[in-house]
């Protein structure tokens, strides 16, 4: 799924800035600590027929530099300030990777200070809501066990130069920024604004977004927590299509662009009749839509799961402006009341009784603490993120791939959006639990 989403004519160039030279020992040195050797390269493409291809047109195969400890770093831990800011929209797991770094920080490296900045880069700003917070391992010490983001959030750019002189202002030289696509490009900016200035400023990202739609990161934390509660979600709404004649339970799951949570969870509860994501327009009229194909379900069974991501858009209701957010995000119309109001308009026309349920558990399912899978992925992003940064590394952010952590260049994650691809596996799997039909049967039915 990942590697088809990535063609080897696309790929930036993988090579991850760094500072300069490591000079210093690590202090994990000793014992039975493993360290990584630079050396040590992961393939992007492991299918036969792609690393034939790299081979046959470039010579070699594109590989991302493996994460983890370096026997010797960049900075020097005991003259160093560090600090960590959280943007976006709330994720399960953001306390996890909060506490991760700190205590990395503070327990395994040594370092003086590290600093919070509070409601995202907003924070990092001179205008600035509130003073950073001063993390030590007691005002991290259960964060763990809770939702959401002890630092809080905001959305929207700050000027690069203005961010800067606040790092400086509090001697701070390496930076951790939690975040999405949104986030992440901001984290480059704010990089490219540090090298004209002639700067010695470590910038890492550790890639959130719960709808796992960043290319080059296999999953993003947060994803498998929300896939869980959406699964839960989806429970109650085929209990309750059950309970009812002709019952439809209608549920709409996060997937602003990208439909791996709705795909992921009709998986995980294959009660589910009908699965809309983004990457498929939604054809809701005439005899092989949407509407038709519930009304030949409830016929049959009188009862149906409706699976929606939120970035579904009816083909017959595609808007022609565009407008945004302060991320940078498309603002589409809410999909959920308006499928709700077809569907109740085309039962009462037709004369048929129908009783529907709409649950919408978004906000709840991306407040929730993390779930086991969720909280050890955290902490290995988290401990991988400070050992990149710790080593000199900068404009990048840690992956996983193919079982690996990773360095990835935000060049990269940046690139585009990761979206199911309709010919891979998973969505044919999505498919064939449904029984729904796919986009191109619906278009070779209509000619």
């Amino acid at each position: 799924m990942s590697q088809n989403s990535l063609r080897p004519s696309e790929l930036p160039n993988l090579t991850i800035e760094r500072l300069g030279e490591n000079t210093f020992v690590s202090p994990l040195k000793g014992g039975t600590r493993r360290f990584v050797d630079d050396s040590e390269k992961i393939l992007v493409y492991s299918i036969s027929d792609k690393v034939k291809d790299c081979m046959d047109k470039t010579g070699e195969v594109p590989s991302f530099e493996r994460a983890g400890p370096r026997e010797k770093i960049y900075f020097n831990p005991a003259k160093l300030n560090c600090g960590i800011v959280t943007c976006g929209g709330l994720c399960p797991g953001l306390n996890d990777v909060i506490r991760t770094i700190t205590l990395c920080l503070i327990w395994q490296y040594g370092v003086r200070k590290v600093y919070g900045f509070r409601y995202g880069y907003a924070g990092l700003s001179s205008n600035a809501f509130e003073e950073p917070m001063l993390l030590t391992p007691e005002v991290v010490d259960n964060i763990h066990l809770r939702g959401g983001s002890i630092l809080s959030s905001s959305r929207g750019p700050q000027k690069p130069d203005d961010m800067i002189d606040q790092l400086v202002k509090r001697d701070v030289k390496l930076l951790f920024a939690i975040g999405g696509d949104g986030t992440l490009k901001g984290a480059s900016a704010l990089t490219e604004t540090i090298k004209k200035r002639g700067l010695k400023i470590s910038v890492v990202g550790i890639p959130k977004t719960i709808d796992n739609d960043i290319i080059g990161v296999e999953q993003s934390f947060g994803f498998s927590t929300a896939v869980d509660a959406a699964r839960s979600a989806i429970c109650g709404a085929h209990e309750e299509a059950k309970g009812a004649w002709n019952g439809v339970g209608l549920v709409k799951l996060m997937g602003r662009d990208s439909g791996f949570i709705a795909a992921n969870a009709t998986l995980a509860n294959s009660d589910v009749n009908f699965c809309f994501v983004p990457e498929v327009p939604l054809i809701l009229e005439g005899e092989n839509g949407f509407l038709r194909q519930l009304e030949k379900r409830l016929d049959r069974k009188h009862h149906a799961v409706i699976v929606i991501a939120e970035g579904v858009e009816p083909a017959e209701y595609e808007q022609n402006e565009k407008k945004k957010d302060a991320s940078g995000n498309v603002i589409r119309k809410d999909v959920g009341p308006l499928l709700k109001r077809k569907i109740k308009e085309y039962f009462q026309k037709i004369g048929k009784p129908l009783s529907l349920k709409y649950i919408d558990p978004s906000y709840i399912i991306r407040s929730v603490p993390a779930n086991s899978h969720d909280s050890a992925f955290c902490l290995a992003l988290g401990q991988y993120a400070v050992h990149a940064g710790m080593s000199g590394r900068t404009n990048m952010v840690v992956g996983y791939w193919n079982q690996y952590f990773t360095h990835v260049p935000i060049a990269l994650a940046t690139m585009k959006r990761k979206k199911i691809a309709l010919q891979g596996f998973l969505w044919q799997m999505v498919l064939g639990t449904t029984g729904q039909e796919c986009r191109e049967k619906i278009k070779e039915s209509r000619k």
